[in-house]
């Protein structure tokens, strides 16, 4: 008895020996897995549209050929919309630091000061000073930071040509997404089929639900965020909005992130509070439909993803695994999310739970 209890014990012991080093394998090759993990991501939540075209009599390399030209062409759009209007904007900035400082002298601080009893001041010769008297340890610390600079440099020709490979990984993502989703199904041993299509429908309930639900979230308080500072005579303020969009995936993260670039616009623009209350405004509106309409309509309570999980899952797969952590947190944390259910209701309804 003892050693069919071993026997048996032994492909439990392979399967976790196969997920850590899956696991270990993510961290050591994260550089190079960056775009696969990105086409995939891409793949999964497009594959229904490809399926779509399947079943309006397109064949599958065509439908995935016409889904990833369309995708990357919105992507390709994108950026040379929002890129553009960001370095128009960054160039403005530094022309007008001298405004900047002169709105922080003449404006800010008196204003604060009527709060802080007058002890809020601006020493302007102190500050030339200092930076007088650092000039030579800048000029070292440069120094020091060229290899880094250089290191840098090597990782953006890294990133451009993942950029380059994207489009094949993630047609081929597509063209053989059933292929190997059926030849992981095959490879589950017979006796626990059915609960693999429970779990597995499960998590791709609640993957597809939060991704697909997520992605439209971010289009469309993107498009809120931009049309309402365009509305209010912010230059750049599309590009602004877009970016705010882009990041409301993360709570918070992207209402503040605009508010943050809109609000330094709006000072070099406008040079008033009315310009930056109108700017603060759209925000508050955005803000104020994302948590309370757009997200409960579109993703819904019913996923199971409160902000908590995911900022949480975001900071710890991102410290374990860096940017790839970050690609896949979210996924992770909802299947991770699936599997603790499973385990609550397989304990909930165990002999050792109901047993007095």
């Amino acid at each position: 008895m003892y050693q069919k209890k071993a026997r048996g014990a032994k492909p439990w012991i392979v399967m976790g020996a196969v997920v850590v080093l899956f696991f270990w394998l993510l961290y050591a090759l994260g550089d190079i897995l960056t775009p696969f993990i990105v086409a995939a991501v891409l793949a999964y939540v497009l594959n229904p549209l490809v399926e779509m075209l399947e079943r309006r009599g397109f064949k599958r390399g065509l439908a995935s050929m016409l889904v990833m030209v369309l995708s990357l062409a919105v992507l390709l759009a994108l950026v040379l919309i929002i890129v553009p209007m960001l370095i128009g904007q960054f160039n403005n900035l530094v022309e007008r630091l001298p405004q900047i400082a002169g709105f922080v002298q003449n404006t800010l601080l008196p204003w604060l000061g009527r709060f802080g009893g007058g002890y809020i001041e601006l020493d302007t010769a102190s500050i030339v000073a200092w930076l007088q008297s650092h000039t030579g340890e800048l000029a070292d610390t440069l120094k020091r930071m060229m290899p880094a600079l250089m290191k840098s440099g090597s990782s953006m020709v890294l990133g451009v040509s993942n950029f380059l490979l994207l489009p094949f990984l993630l047609y081929y993502f597509l063209l053989d997404w059933q292929r190997w989703s059926a030849g992981i199904k095959a490879l589950v041993p017979r006796r626990f089929i059915d609960t693999y299509t429970r779990i597995s429908d499960n998590m791709d309930e609640v993957l597809g639900e939060f991704l697909r639900g997520q992605l439209t979230v971010m289009l469309i308080m993107g498009l809120v965020y931009g049309l309402g500072l365009m509305l209010v005579g912010l230059d750049s303020g599309f590009a602004i909005g877009m970016i705010a969009g882009i990041l409301v995936f993360v709570p918070y993260l992207g209402a503040f992130t605009g508010l943050l670039l809109a609000t330094v616009a709006a000072v070099l623009q406008f040079g008033s509070w009315q310009g930056v209350l109108m700017v603060w405004a759209v925000f508050a509106v955005g803000q104020f439909l994302e948590s309370f309409f757009i997200t409960p309509k579109i993703v819904g309570d019913r996923i199971g993803l409160s902000p908590f999980w995911v900022i949480f899952s975001l900071m710890a797969f991102g410290q374990l695994m860096g940017f790839v952590g970050m690609l896949v947190g979210l996924p992770l944390a909802a299947v991770t999310l699936v599997l603790l259910r499973e385990g609550a209701d397989a304990y909930f309804g165990s002999h050792f739970y109901r047993h007095r």
